[in-house]
């Protein structure tokens, strides 16, 4: 027994040994990984801080920018303080399923306000901000088009556009000059697709009563619809005053997809009208239209500086209509990287809900 205990005595310390410079190399490591970290972040601060000093000089819509995206932050923390900050619902299995997702199995996507939902059931499949009142900008169109359709005016009526269509209040460009004349169900199909905003206009303006009875047709129709937080300021987005919710747009997204011809106007991927006598092609500003890769049945983006990037759609996934909403988006690619996430996500729980079952075998 004696030597017994000895020999277990002389393997301790062995043992005990090996463990502490391993400790310590490992100790190390981490000390030298955490230098690295600090000084990466170091370097990524300073670009940020040269784009803050870039927009230092911004002139009176900027500040009037300012004033909207605070009033967005302040609309953004109410939802938070609801609870609502990143209410996710699981539809999936605990395991990671694809690159883009948290700790939780839940995709990474860098929309401010989002919410995707099982149009057929009405089941949210996932949310962030969901209820934060927010400016839409030419997701307004959607709305646009259903007042115009429910109009049943004459789609082969001739409408001009005149100055009272250009953009004052942005100056933003549009690649249809006044005079064009062109019918009515050429102007639904550019606003739509392209998101012309003077196309957008001319609608209103043509509506019986003009343009302030199409926009009091808007707010009327959202309210039909059981919209709560959204308002209407025009038909075009341009005003940031037009402003809704994920949780009211995935209700909007659903309404328009029961029209015909919005389905097919917003999901066109080009398109050539004659303006002037010239063929001009106009292009879809979702790309994600053209992809085969996607089903979609409903889509609408929209950017003004208050609002961020947006996109809505209806698309097929699963073999079952979602709804996606992306509020807020900040970059160029963004909105349409959260959707690719979106898709990704939920194909890849569908793979693994399957295994699942297959190795659990039959209810019984």
């Amino acid at each position: 027994m004696k030597i017994r205990r000895t020999v277990i005595a002389i393997l301790s310390m062995f043992a005990f040994a090996s463990v502490i410079p391993g400790a310590a190399n490992a100790a190390s490591h981490k000390a030298e990984s955490k230098k690295h970290s600090h000084s990466r972040s170091v370097k990524a601060e300073k670009p940020a801080k040269a784009t803050k000093s870039a927009k230092a000089s911004s002139t009176r819509e900027a500040t009037t920018s300012k004033h909207a995206r605070g009033r967005k932050e302040a609309s953004l923390a109410r939802a938070e303080s609801k609870g609502r900050k990143m209410s996710y619902r699981e539809v999936q299995t605990p395991h990671r399923a694809a690159a883009d997702v948290d700790g939780d199995g839940n995709p990474l996507l860098q929309s401010a306000a989002f919410m995707i939902a099982d149009q057929a059931t009405g089941n949210v499949i996932l949310e962030k901000n969901s209820d934060a009142v927010l400016p839409i900008a030419s997701i307004t169109k959607l709305m646009t088009a259903m007042v115009v359709l429910d109009a049943r005016l004459s789609l082969t009526d001739t409408i001009t556009v005149t100055s009272d269509d250009v953009d004052t209040l942005r100056n933003s460009s549009s690649h249809v000059p006044v005079g064009t004349e062109l019918a009515r169900e050429d102007m639904l199909r550019l606003a739509l697709m392209s998101s012309e905003n003077r196309a957008s206009s001319a609608l209103a303006r043509n509506y019986p009563g003009g343009y302030q009875a199409f926009v009091a047709a808007m707010n009327r129709k959202a309210v039909s619809l059981g919209l709560r937080d959204t308002r209407f300021s025009d038909a075009t987005g341009l005003n940031s005053a037009n402003v809704s919710s994920a949780r009211d747009l995935v209700k909007m997204v659903s309404a328009a997809s029961r029209y015909p011809l919005i389905r097919e106007f917003s999901t066109t991927a080009n398109y050539v009208v004659h303006l002037n006598g010239r063929p001009r092609q106009f292009n879809n500003t979702n790309a994600l239209v053209s992809s085969p890769d996607w089903q979609i049945g409903v889509s609408k983006t929209g950017f003004i500086n208050e609002s961020g990037k947006c996109l809505v759609m209806q698309a097929w996934l699963l073999n079952k209509p979602m709804i996606i909403v992306l509020l807020d988006s900040f970059g160029r690619f963004t909105r349409v990287a959260d959707a690719q996430r979106v898709k990704r996500w939920l194909e890849s729980a569908a793979v693994q809900q399957k295994l699942a079952l297959h190795s659990r075998g039959p209810a019984t």
